[in-house]
């Protein structure tokens, strides 16, 4: 014999079998293509739209979790569909602009680099020209400054290799500065001996 609530029970399975599903693959999906964008560089060449991508991943965490508070019959997700769709969008057009920034980057970095190399070399030339005289141990130490530079010419190029472009421009611009403050300190005490006029060393 039936009994009277068995009827009850398979009409609540049934309702329950009927009641909407998070989006779990679409969900998914997006948190691979905000990973993919994060892989192209986008945290660091544009930080701010990559932040964005971040805050439209939340917004769908956030939406799920309002719709499973809900009774089972009234859970709707369609806005997660919504949300969804426009993070994977803007994931895509991120990665993408990414890459472009950070191929902008490389190139910017290799020519701090070779403007760097110049900057040493021509502040190793002016010092193996240079007369020792009485200033033998001021000359000795600025030589050592200019091989220090030289070596760190290999940091710069390391950077590069590992793609922290940024870090690698900054730091060629450094030894481009100092190489070139190395430069005219040089060209100044030739200049006082009659050795060389002090000549301005241009920026590249």
């Amino acid at each position: 014999m039936v009994k009277p609530w068995t009827g009850f029970v398979i009409l609540y399975v049934l309702l329950l079998g009927g009641c909407a599903q998070p989006p779990a693959d679409q969900i998914t999906s997006a948190e691979q293509a905000i990973k993919d964008a994060q892989q192209s560089g986008a945290a660091t060449y544009i930080a701010d739209e990559y932040a964005k991508l971040e805050g439209g991943m939340a917004a769908i965490r956030k939406e799920v979790a309002d719709q499973e508070a809900k009774f089972a019959l009234f859970r709707d997700y369609g806005k997660v569909d919504q949300l969804v769709a426009t993070v994977k969008t803007d994931a895509e057009r991120v990665k993408t602009d990414s890459l472009k920034k950070m191929e902008e980057a490389k190139m910017a970095a290799v020519q701090a680099h070779h403007a760097a190399a110049d900057a040493v070399k021509h502040a190793a030339d002016l010092i193996a020209a240079a007369p020792a005289g009485k200033d033998r141990a001021a000359l000795e130490s600025i030589k050592t400054d200019a091989e220090a530079l030289k070596a760190s010419l290999n940091d710069v190029q390391m950077m590069i290799d590992k793609s922290d472009y940024l870090t690698a421009q900054t730091k060629a611009k450094a030894i481009q500065e100092k190489s070139q403050a190395l430069s005219h300190e040089v060209e100044t005490a030739l200049a006082k001996i009659g050795k060389a006029k002090p000549v301005r060393t241009k920026k590249k």
